[in-house]
């Protein structure tokens, strides 16, 4: 069996101006601090001698790698990027930036989300990608619309108990 892997899915380009700001400084981070200090212990370690037996040479290259592979990401996926400062035209929907309250239509317990972009999930927050399968069913659904979707759980059902876009709308356009 050899190593071919099919393509991922493309994600959707699309971004709050918070998200792209926190990539950019990554970014800035990575290139002008985490890339030269790396650069300046393998080289350390390189002058150590043999490089076959050197953990520490090995560990810094394998961490060089991890760096460069984020920057060229990074570089790459920036531009892009289209960033959404505006909430949508029909806020009682749901759509791109949404902060909305799910109600568990079985056992009646509430879920807060965020609809954001694939680059700027963060599960402990509450922030879903606009490609996964519950914003999925959400998009362009209003309040008290049901929904039911295959999530890796099982099949569940939601009813959608509040829509809002405050943050979209307090973000400097």
């Amino acid at each position: 069996m050899g190593r071919w892997r099919p393509p991922a899915e493309a994600s959707t380009a699309i971004i709050t101006r918070p998200g792209f700001e926190r990539l950019k400084a990554e970014l800035d981070r990575l290139w002008r601090v985490e890339r030269p200090e790396v650069v300046k212990a393998l080289a350390a370690a390189a002058a150590e001698g043999d490089r076959s037996e050197n953990a520490e040479y090995t560990y810094r290259k394998k961490q060089l790698g991890e760096i460069d592979r984020r920057v060229r990401y990074l570089t790459r996926r920036l531009p892009q990027l289209k960033v959404v400062e505006q909430p949508p035209s029909h806020p009682e929907r749901v759509w791109f930036g949404a902060e909305l309250e799910l109600e568990d239509a079985d056992s009646g317990e509430t879920f807060a989300y965020r609809i954001v972009g694939p680059d700027e999930t963060e599960a402990r927050q509450g922030w879903i990608s606009i490609d996964s399968p519950l914003a999925r069913a959400l998009l362009g659904r209003a309040v008290d619309d049901e929904i039911g979707v295959e999530l890796p759980g099982g099949r569940r059902h939601f009813v959608i108990a509040g829509v809002g876009y405050a943050l979209l709308a307090a973000s400097p356009g």
